[in-house]
């Protein structure tokens, strides 16, 4: 069935001949290893032809580039932990001021009060005020009409105005201190009927006194 033709006996290499080639090969590898591979791998030139063939060089340069490679690999990492470190940090801040903005702001103190005036007959509300501390207020008459003023004194000062009017039913707006004292309204009414004055403030003042 085959047309090719056994070889002899004779023709077969014998085995010390093997082994001498496979000796051979190693030592060529070796020698290729030791004068080439080496140098142009790993820049490890140990029998100085590397570096005449230029292959020294050449590794050299490999091996630095394995090197800034890995360098790369570890800051890029660095640079991800951190960058999720940020992240998971401002994620929390986030969900702090989220809670802040849930809780109600305390409300500043609040009082009203009434005083009922005859025609003719006068009386004065004052609120214990530091110097630059805003209340809100707001009044108002039932009927009739009143003649008011707004003002402040301490022991320095006997008299401040901040604002007054005749014939009014209302008046609302900021009172800012200004000076550490006692700081109102003072109401006389001028029409001929009973009138119930209704005083409504909000703020930080310490006390709240009817005066008259």
């Amino acid at each position: 069935m085959y047309n090719a033709n056994m070889p002899k006996d004779t023709e077969l290499p014998s085995s010390k001949q093997l082994i001498k080639s496979t000796v051979l090969a190693l030592v060529i590898a070796l020698i290729l290893l030791v004068t080439v591979i080496l140098p142009a791998e790993y820049g490890i030139d140990p029998t100085g032809i590397g570096q005449t063939l230029g292959l020294k060089k050449m590794g050299e340069i490999k091996k630095q580039l394995a090197i800034e490679a890995e360098q790369n690999i570890q800051q890029t990492a660095n640079e991800t932990t951190q960058l999720v470190h940020e992240e998971v940090v401002l994620s929390q801040v986030m969900e702090v001021e989220a809670i802040i903005q849930t809780v109600p702001a305390k409300a500043a103190p609040s009082e009203t009060r009434s005083v009922q005036l005859q025609p003719g007959e006068a009386a004065e509300i004052k609120l214990a005020m530091k110097k630059g501390v805003i209340v809100n207020y707001q009044w108002s008459v039932d009927s009739g009409h009143v003649n008011y003023d707004t003002h402040g004194d301490n022991a320095n000062t006997n008299y401040f105005s901040y604002n007054k009017g005749k014939a009014s039913t209302e008046d609302s707006g900021e009172l800012q201190a200004a000076f550490d004292g006692k700081h109102g309204w003072f109401w006389r009414n001028r029409s001929n009927q009973t009138v119930v004055v209704t005083l409504v403030v909000a703020g930080n003042y310490s006390d709240i006194q009817k005066l008259l």
